[in-house]
């Protein structure tokens, strides 16, 4: 979770001036049926108790008060001013809101979230409708709120979620362990821990500071002891029953980002009002993400609002069911400002006008007929994936898949010759493989490449497989050594433009370090070329993308006054010790340091996240991830130091989880904790 605005000034207009007037209610209290307290901030006409208005609800657990108010200011404002309630909410446990922090997504926070709205909708400054909106946790929240339909429920706005916790969430990528897994719950962990603000709770700060460090759960090991797709991950997946959500659903999100593949899905599976926005974004809102283009994020929302919560046929539920950024071609890049490419347009999911080309997966080259099959072994080095980049990429720093040429060298390569004419794809290319292996268990990571005339390889797309789930995530089952099989790695959504002169490149290896966990036991796995297949979804031109309305230039409230101590930084450094035989990545993510100087309360994170592996040893891999999050005014100073650690054996991981509690200078309390989690097909 990123707290800034990422796009650069001159992206966006700043806009003073609404057509109502707005207050801010910096503290608001909503009361539960159990008898604890969330804590909000609200934004709101002036007038709204004479005129109510629809409520507008983000609920997160990010701490309203300061860690979010810097893209807060940029984004609710905009709703108030023109004639909605914009609520932000922290969920049970954080901020400052009472409770003790849960897991993800579990029916508690539900059940919270339906006693919220319920409250909202009878406030006299409503009106009795309400929505919506989040990115990422708040995007999983508003879907899984919908499946609940509260009756004041009208319409949301998912960004950057997902609709299947198991198979397409931060843990796991077609069976595959992701390190998103360690780093983003590390992350949580530290989150967890923060403490409330003693200006809005009182002296018992203390108390819950203390009470949430010792009660927040290991969720590393939580994630971990939850390998397959069992209740643990159906609950809170609206795709078990797309039937639950009755409501209008706008989902949005970029290519960049690693949650794009959610928005066909929903617009294939639900039946009720639906619109998809897919741009070049990474994990930000589209009106401050990067990389560009930004647009008019917030207006074309405040549409969406018209429409279903005042029910003004204002045509938006006339328009294409899906508005996506075709990119372009492009250099490989650790980050870009702005992917070059068009808006296109399609009325259905899936769309009407897709065209399969088949491409046979020969001996080093990838060709519209089957040569005479050919049995080719791949055993990768454990480094192969190094130069992936991030999952979860937030648009600031490098974070993005580097020139592929480099795992290129520990994978099974396979080229198309270079094309007499363009082509655009659009959905998930399929990469069928003919496969046999000499362990019980492995992955197969699959790679898309667009190959540029001096060579330079940009991955277009990727996909994971556990072997062990080739039939599915409920029941693996073990590879019998040798044997034959088919298995298909779906790889992720995308729209992307293969110029004239271009290559296609598949690359095919059995690991994705630091991405995915490695294999307990080295494998070679031997592919039948010449019966492998590379399936990509082609599309043509169409009269909707002709006649697509530009979208206006993106626009967003004055921010509050905000002083910076310290900007925003990233580093991502490999190294690689040669007489040890191991490597080591590293992010250094520096969120910087800022005041609110409305209220003075002053913020200050930094992270590390350290992956390491040793070459010929796949049980020497090792994740650890550190935060330091100070909060402090005046005359109060709190800050945690957390580390979370995760190894490996054969058979068990061990997770490892600590956190320390300064008030001032002087250690408050510390709390740590060791999970040994059982290793099951991982």
């Amino acid at each position: 979770m990123v707290n800034l605005v990422a796009a650069a000034p001159g992206s966006y207009d700043v806009v003073e001036t609404f057509p109502r007037r707005v207050k801010e209610i910096t503290h608001l209290w909503i009361p539960l049926r159990d008898g604890t307290r969330l804590a909000a901030r609200m934004w709101l006409p002036e007038d709204a108790e004479a005129n109510p208005v629809p409520a507008i609800i983000e609920y997160i657990p990010y701490r309203q008060g300061d860690f979010t108010a810097p893209r807060d200011m940029v984004l609710h404002p905009y709703f108030a001013g023109h004639g909605y309630a914009a609520i932000r909410i922290d969920i049970r446990g954080s901020g400052n809101s009472e409770g003790l922090p849960l897991d993800e997504y579990v029916e508690r926070e539900q059940d919270d979230a339906l006693d919220a709205l319920a409250w909202i909708a009878t406030q006299r400054w409503c009106d009795g409708n309400t929505g919506m909106i989040g990115i990422s946790w708040g995007g999983f929240a508003a879907l899984q709120v919908a499946a609940r339909r509260p009756p004041s429920l009208r319409a949301i706005i998912t960004v950057c979620s997902t609709d299947d916790r198991y198979a397409d969430d931060v843990h796991y990528m077609g069976g595959c362990l992701l390190s998103n897994n360690t780093t983003w719950g590390g992350c949580m962990h530290a989150y967890m821990a923060r403490p409330p603000d003693p200006e809005v709770v009182g002296a018992k700060w203390r108390d819950m500071w203390r009470a949430r460090a010792e009660s927040a759960p290991v969720l590393v090991a939580d994630w971990l002891a939850h390998p397959f797709r069992d209740d643990y991950w159906k609950h809170g997946s609206v795709c078990e029953d797309y039937a639950q959500v009755e409501c209008a659903v706008y989902a949005v999100g970029g290519w960049t980002d690693g949650y794009s593949n959610a928005i066909p899905r929903l617009l294939a599976g639900l039946k009720g009002p639906r619109r998809g926005l897919i741009g070049p974004w990474a994990h930000g809102y589209p009106h401050i993400a990067l990389p560009g283009p930004n647009i008019s994020f917030l207006q074309d929302a405040l549409r969406w609002w018209n429409r279903w919560l005042r029910h003004e046929p204002n045509g938006i539920d006339e328009e294409p069911m899906l508005r996506a950024w075709m990119q372009d071609a492009r250099p490989p890049s650790p980050s870009y400002q702005s992917i070059g490419g068009h808006w296109i347009a399609e009325s259905t999911w899936p769309p009407r006008g897709l065209v399969g080309r088949r491409y046979w997966l020969n001996p080093g080259r990838l060709e519209s007929s089957a040569a005479e099959p050919v049995e080719l072994d791949v055993s990768s080095p454990l480094t192969t994936g190094l130069w992936a980049g991030e999952w979860t990429p937030h648009g600031i720093g490098p974070e993005l898949a580097l020139d592929q040429r480099e795992d290129d060298g520990g994978s099974l390569v396979f080229d198309s010759a270079p094309l007499e004419e363009g082509i655009e794809i659009l959905g998930a290319p399929v990469v069928a493989l003919r496969i046999a292996a000499d362990q019980p268990d492995g992955l197969v990571g699959v790679r898309l490449c667009s190959v540029a005339p001096d060579g330079q390889a940009t991955r277009v797309s990727y996909g994971l497989l556990n072997l062990t789930h080739r039939d599915g995530h409920e029941e693996p089952e073990a590879l019998e050594p040798g044997a034959w099989y088919t298995v298909r790695v779906r790889l992720n959504d995308v729209a992307q433009t293969f110029p004239t002169g271009s290559r296609l490149r598949i690359g095919v290896s059995t690991s994705h370090w630091p991405l995915a966990w490695p294999s307990p036991r080295r494998i070679t796995l031997r592919i039948r070329a010449g019966e492998s297949t590379l399936e990509l979804p082609t599309r043509s031109r169409s009269r909707l993308d002709r006649d697509l309305p530009s979208f206006e230039k993106a626009a967003i409230p004055k921010p509050g006054p905000i002083t910076w101590i310290r900007p925003v930084s990233r580093e991502r450094l490999i190294t690689r010790d040669v007489g040890r035989g191991r490597t080591t990545l590293t992010y250094h993510k520096d969120d910087g340091a800022y005041r609110l100087d409305t209220s003075g309360i002053e913020v200050d994170a930094r992270g590390t996240e350290r992956h390491a592996i040793s070459d010929k040893d796949p049980l020497s891999a090792v994740s650890e991830v550190c935060w330091r999050i100070e909060h402090r005014r005046p005359q109060w100073r709190a800050a945690i130091d957390c580390r979370t650690t995760v190894s490996a054996t054969a058979s068990e991981f061990t997770v490892h989880a600590s956190i320390d509690a300064y008030e001032g200078d002087d250690k408050l309390f510390s709390v740590s904790r060791e999970r040994k989690v059982p290793r099951r097909r991982l």
